[in-house]
């Protein structure tokens, strides 16, 4: 088999030292860039290389041409004023969201690559070179898409507020989103139910609360975001089936709301942890971290010392413990038991994809739908996978 071919050399950053300047050769033409070691001439290099690994001819590096003057504002004027607008905007029960930094990374490659440019001169052929940076740090096309519909909402909140020309937000509309397998961006896998096995794996390498978050999961199918909020407050135990309404969820601000059913299994994995302060959240991340000291303390093999004893534990973290664990430190937590457990890793979105397939395969999609919170069954048959031994049955007898 040939060998693949060898990643293109890119084109140097010089210094024209007769007139300090800075200048870059490609295809054999000199581009001069400004004054050496300048941000101006950093971006024009950056624009140029980038444009050139994307095949757009030289001179074409996404500029749209002559346009009647609207704003001579460069767009990392537009940027500043719209992650100041975003970091307001962008707040959830008093925190920030994590959109603002999902917008900080999609904005990124447009800064570096034409941060200084007039927002009048910028077009669709630069945003397609935008995408293509994008492309090359190996995110997934749906990724991908992402950040440049962020991008393009940013103008449109520019035409919105007068700070850029509506032709402008009007030609990177016309940017098409990239197709399944008609781009070279790699495609993302499917989220995939996991295996029994693999979960229960994990057992033994992670806290009791990280546990009981896991099975309440897997028999309810909640959000990892919604199981880590659970309070006494939030519960309505007065029925048979225990109700858990959610203070907050994802699709609050649609002003949809959200109803997790407990049966008798999840009751019984639940009723440990129901406290007696009604505002005081199931699952704490500083109780486990407590009770994974004390299981060090009484692990040892020799006992303390007295002045071991008095002595104050130095505080060591950057930032308290919550109150609750976040997704993110109850996906880590899940990521550290499948590490400690020597089997591959696996994450708490694929829960709700396993109870989602138990559901749809025993009571069908009208019931899984309700269960799981969807509005439509056209949701609930993303995170249901097929079932294919019923196909195979019928098959078998009609076929």
């Amino acid at each position: 088999m040939a060998d693949p071919s060898p990643a293109p050399r890119l084109p140097k950053y010089r210094h024209y030292k007769p007139k300090n300047l800075a200048v870059v050769r490609i295809e054999g033409k000199d581009h001069y860039l400004g004054p050496y070691c300048s941000e101006e001439s950093r971006e024009k290099y950056r624009r140029l290389v980038a444009a050139w690994l994307a095949g757009l001819p030289r001179g074409d590096e996404g500029r749209r041409g002559p346009q009647p003057p609207a704003s001579d504002l460069a767009i990392v004027e537009l940027l500043v004023a719209y992650l100041r607008f975003a970091d307001g905007y962008y707040v959830k029960n008093g925190r920030p969201t994590s959109e603002p930094t999902n917008i900080r990374l999609a904005l990124r490659p447009l800064r570096d690559l034409y941060g200084m440019t007039l927002m009048r001169e910028f077009g669709p052929r630069a945003l397609k070179v935008v995408r293509q940076a994008i492309i090359d740090a190996d995110l997934c096309r749906n990724e991908v898409n992402k950040r440049i519909r962020r991008i393009v909402r940013v103008f449109k909140w520019g035409v919105e507020n007068e700070l850029v020309p509506p032709e402008v937000h009007h030609g990177l509309k016309a940017v098409s989103g990239l197709r399944a397998g008609r781009s070279e961006a790699r495609e993302r896998c499917p989220v995939r139910p996991v295996a029994d096995g693999l979960v229960e794996a994990v057992r033994p390498n992670v806290s009791r609360q990280v546990w009981a978050m896991i099975e309440l999961q897997r028999l309810t199918g909640m959000r990892p975001g919604e199981v880590v909020l659970m309070r006494v407050d939030d519960l309505d135990t007065s029925g048979p089936i225990w109700t858990y309404t959610p203070h907050s969820h994802k699709t609050e601000y649609h002003g949809h709301g959200r109803v997790v059913y407990l049966g008798p299994r999840a009751q019984e994995v639940l009723r440990p942890w129901l406290r007696a302060d009604r505002l005081a959240y199931h699952f704490s991340p500083r109780e486990a971290l407590e009770e994974h000291w004390r299981t060090r303390r009484d692990a040892r093999a020799t006992p303390m010392t007295p002045s071991q004893r008095a002595r104050s534990r130095k505080v060591r973290r950057s930032r308290p413990i919550g109150e609750h664990y976040t997704t993110m430190s109850y996906v880590h937590a899940i990521a550290q038991g499948c590490k400690n457990a020597g089997i591959n890793r696996w994450h708490a979105h694929q829960l709700r994809h396993t109870a989602a397939t138990r559901l749809r395969k025993e009571f069908g999609v009208d019931a899984a739908r309700v269960i799981l919170g969807h509005r439509s069954p056209v949701v609930t048959e993303v995170y249901a996978e097929l079932d294919h031994e019923k196909a195979l049955a019928v098959m078998g007898r009609v076929g």
